[in-house]
């Protein structure tokens, strides 16, 4: 892991940019977190929309996580942002546009397409970054995982022993072969879902909330659409993490 950046933030949150080989991401860390003072860690998932772009709401999501105790880490997703291109997942993105400007079903074959190469290919660089993020002197564990594409969150869930508790959105397609993964699934799980998410199917939410092995789950739905979360959801997602990673 290489350090290009860092900044204070006017809460005195640390903002660290770092690239780990050809990924790119970033690490915040509180004010008062040190060697001697060590914290846990969320990983905050998020959209294969770039982290530019996603910055505005993570940075956010760090300094509210950081005003808990919290030091939270991204990385660029595999063909997102800066990366390289990747055809595959371009093609599949068309197809999804297509079939929902047209109105259309989104068929299974789509949807497997856009997700599971996804999953294949991030959740071993997520690996990667948590072996680095973990070898700081300031970052001591336990660890969570929150947000993002919520098959990824799956995977990690059943992979990654390290990771204790997972806030999961359901709020993107999710392959039917997820949901074998989702009954495999132990930890915690705090799941959000927007009951009016124009983009997501109600049911096969409800559908992979059951699935879900864990003893330990709770759902959490709101009134509204995809980007209407209200306050006091994020609030209930971080009393969760603070339940179980302190």
């Amino acid at each position: 892991m290489h350090f290009t950046s860092e900044q204070r933030l006017d809460d005195g949150v640390l903002e660290r940019e770092f690239t780990l080989g050809e990924i790119p991401g970033i690490l915040w860390t509180p004010a008062l977190a040190s060697a001697s003072a060590q914290v846990p860690l969320i990983l905050l998932g998020h959209p294969p929309l770039g982290l530019r772009k996603m910055y505005p709401r993570l940075v956010a999501r760090a300094q509210h996580a950081a005003a808990e105790g919290f030091a939270t880490a991204t990385i660029e997703l595999p063909g997102s942002g800066d990366r390289p291109r990747w055809p595959a997942a371009e093609q599949a993105r068309a197809d999804l546009r297509r079939a929902m400007e047209a109105g259309e079903p989104v068929s299974d074959e789509i949807v497997d397409a856009l997700i599971l190469p996804l999953v294949d290919k991030a959740v071993p660089e997520w690996q990667a970054a948590l072996d680095a993020l973990l070898l700081l002197p300031e970052i001591g564990g336990p660890v969570g995982y929150s947000g993002g594409v919520i098959s990824i969150g799956i995977r990690l869930a059943v992979v990654e022993p390290r990771i204790v508790a997972a806030g999961l959105f359901a709020g993107s397609f999710v392959p039917r072969a997820m949901f074998e993964e989702a009954r495999q699934v132990t930890i915690p799980l705090h799941v959000l879902l927007q009951w009016d998410d124009e983009g997501n199917d109600r049911q096969a939410s409800l559908d992979l909330f059951d699935a879900f092995g864990s003893k330990e789950k709770s759902l959490n739905a709101n009134m509204g659409g995809h980007t209407g979360v209200p306050q006091f959801a994020g609030d209930a997602a971080a009393q969760f993490f603070t339940r179980h990673l302190k």
